[in-house]
Formats: C-alpha cells, structure tokens, sequence
C-alpha cells in the first residue's frame, strides 16, 4: 500500500471486516424463526427459504429504488409473508425488531478494538456500510465518530456517493482518506474510484478472489489482519 497523501481520516466497511458477518446473521435468524414459531406460528411453517427467495424478487421488482435499503427489504418480506399467512401484518414491526437486535450481536476480530483505538487516537473514524449495523451497538461507538449507511444515503457501494459522504463527515479531502474493506469491487476498487486511497483486509477465514481476479496493485495493498495493516501504516510505532 503506496500513502499518497497523509491520512487525516480512515473509513471502514464493516461486516467481514470488523466481524464476520455470516454467524450474525445465521443467529439472527434463528432468533426471528423462535419468534415467529412463537408469535406467528403459520408464518413461521410458510416462511422457508424459497419462500423468502419469491417474497424478496416480488419486492424488488416492485421497488427497485430500496434494493440498497436491507431494512426495508426485510421488514417488507416478513409483512408481506405475514399477510399470505392470515397472521396479522402489524407483527412484522415487532419481528423485525426482533431480528435486528439479534444483527447486532457481532463477535468482533481480536485485532479490531485495539487497532481502532490506536487509529481513534490519530484520525476520524467513519463507518460506511451497504447493511444495517448499528455502530453504538456493537460496541463500537466509543471509537468510530460517523456511520455512513446505504439507506439514509439512499445508494450504496460501490457507489461514490457513500464515499464522498463520508469524507464529508470526517471533514477532509477524499485524497487524504483510507478506506479499509474486505471486498476487492466493492470497497478497495469503489474507494480508489471515489478518489480516496484504500487497502484491502483479507481476512484468512473469508474467501476472496483469486490471484488469477486480482490486479497487481490488489496484491500491494493486501493485508491479514489490521494489526498487520498498522505496522505498515506507522513502522516505527
């Protein structure tokens, strides 16, 4: 990773680069099937993964302009699996409060609250995610200053503008701003496009493209872990 400019402020996607997103989310699911098993006992048999699948290409199809909107998407396909079940519709608040508070329970990587304490100290930490994590809890809120989220934004990544707009919440020059991802189109590819630097986080127990998808300069700003993307950040720290 070549620092063009000096950092003033570093943006962070964060499922599968704070934490790994795919346990969360098995969870909470689970958590909303118990939930509806409980509460909605004939939306909880309909509700199978085909069923979900239909439900959620009806509602994209009607509503192209929320497909960045994971909360609406979802809330959206429980109301509407409700409705076709004869379970009542208003449920679909509750269940998917539910099933939100269950996102949030992130197991976060060893290295990220060490690390982003060290970088807190030096820049502005802004989240920017295409999901529904919130910063606070999590139990990031101590250290990351702006989440940048695709549905207030109305877009998301790859999109610029959830770049731009993060940089406008740090306060600084796009130039002078890392962003750290796991996704080589979608942070470090959209990122350098939006005129900001940026570094990729492989971690070890994610997949990532292979050598044969990955440009050269990929492989130059390639890191395993965040304390490995530090000591390159300041060598003599």
């Amino acid at each position: 990773m070549t620092i063009v400019h000096p950092i003033q402020a570093i943006t962070l996607d964060l499922d599968d680069t704070l934490w790994p997103v795919l346990p969360t989310l098995v969870r909470a699911e689970e958590t909303l099937a118990d939930w509806l098993r409980q509460h909605a006992p004939t939306t909880a048999t309909a509700f199978t993964p085909a069923n979900r699948q239909a439900i959620r290409k009806t509602v994209l199809a009607e509503h192209p302009d929320r497909a960045h909107d994971m909360s609406f998407l979802r809330h959206e396909m429980l109301r509407r699996a409700m409705l076709a079940a004869g379970d009542p519709p208003a449920l679909a608040d509750t269940g998917f409060a539910v099933f939100l508070a269950a996102r949030q329970q992130v197991t976060l990587y060893p290295d990220v609250r060490p690390v982003l304490a060290a970088w807190a100290a030096r820049y502005t930490l802004v989240a920017v995610t295409n999901g529904n994590a919130d910063i606070a809890a999590v139990g990031l809120g101590d250290l990351i200053s702006h989440c940048v989220s695709a549905h207030e934004i109305g877009c998301s990544k790859p999109d610029p503008r959830m770049f731009h707009a993060a940089c406008e919440r740090a306060g600084v020059a796009p130039g002078t701003v890392l962003h750290v991802g796991d996704d080589w189109q979608l942070d470090v590819r959209a990122a350098r496009a939006a005129g900001l630097q940026s570094a990729w986080l492989k971690r070890p127990d994610l997949k990532h493209p292979s050598a044969a998808q990955a440009d050269e300069a990929a492989h130059a700003s390639a890191f395993e872990s965040l304390h490995a993307m530090d000591a390159h950040l300041h060598p003599a720290a």
